[in-house]
């Protein structure tokens, strides 16, 4: 062939490791195995989920592309030369279908997410009542009372959920923001000073616990990501020299 790249094969291999790794995903997320938690919160992150669920990731990926790479080498048109240069030639394309993969299952992803944010109705977190979305449960949990006087203000939970914001870092809460947070608390639920105290406590305890077990499984998913992208770019390279080899030899492997 006059062209050293052949895309009809490699675009055919990502499109079948592409349709694979989509309906293995979806699969996936009719057993629970999601990347990330159906509820719209982060407190409901799972490390274990985030494990097993990044294992998974690195299953589908290679499994995937090695098909989609065994498919590209095997009907990719061969060439005259020397056993070591279509070796290679056949992982370039396998390379090349990996490449092309990617980016449809991007696309994929990216469609399935904004039709299913569509129909269920789930948006971005937006500010509720002077408090972002994601941490107004704990300025209910700190403002909550049996007989609350007045209802808090946007002000007052914009100055607390700020308060909290900054608890969340790695840092420690400076004594000034905790002591304000305390008396914002007693001054909107009514509680007396040590009381107020106590559940400023509880609830920064409760916040930055699940902050870093949100933190802990962001990690491990997005490492799971990066080796199962890597790991299924060397199955592509590998399964195309291999459906290279079955194609000069003329092999025709089990269905």
């Amino acid at each position: 062939p006059l062209s050293y790249i052949h895309w009809g094969p490699g675009i055919a291999g990502a499109i079948v490791a592409a349709a694979t790794s989509f309906v293995l995903m979806g699969f996936a997320s009719a057993v629970g195995l999601m990347v990330v938690s159906p509820s719209p919160t982060w407190r409901d992150a799972s490390v274990w989920l985030a494990i097993l669920s990044g294992f998974w990731i690195i299953v589908v990926a290679v499994g995937s592309f090695a098909l989609g790479g065994y498919l590209t080498g095997r009907v990719r048109s061969t060439w005259a030369a020397a056993p070591d240069e279509i070796e290679f030639r056949d992982g370039t394309h396998g390379l090349i279908a990996w490449a092309l993969g990617v980016m449809l299952g991007a696309i994929l992803l990216s469609l399935t997410a904004s039709t299913f944010a569509a129909s269920t109705g789930i948006s971005p977190p937006r500010d509720i009542a002077g408090a972002p979305g994601f941490l107004a449960y704990e300025i209910d949990r700190l403002f909550r009372s049996e007989r609350r006087p007045e209802p808090a203000t946007p002000d007052v939970r914009a100055e607390a959920s700020r308060i909290v914001m900054k608890a969340l870092g790695r840092a420690e809460l400076p004594t000034e923001d905790r002591a304000q947070l305390v008396r914002l608390t007693s001054a909107v639920s009514g509680l007396a000073p040590p009381e107020a105290d106590r559940r400023v406590t509880q609830v920064l305890t409760d916040a930055r616990n699940a902050a870093s077990q949100a933190r802990r499984s962001g990690v491990i998913l997005g490492f799971s990501l990066a080796a199962a992208l890597t790991a299924a770019a060397a199955a592509a390279w590998i399964a195309a020299g291999i459906g290279g080899k079955h194609r000069d030899s003329e092999f025709s492997p089990p269905m």
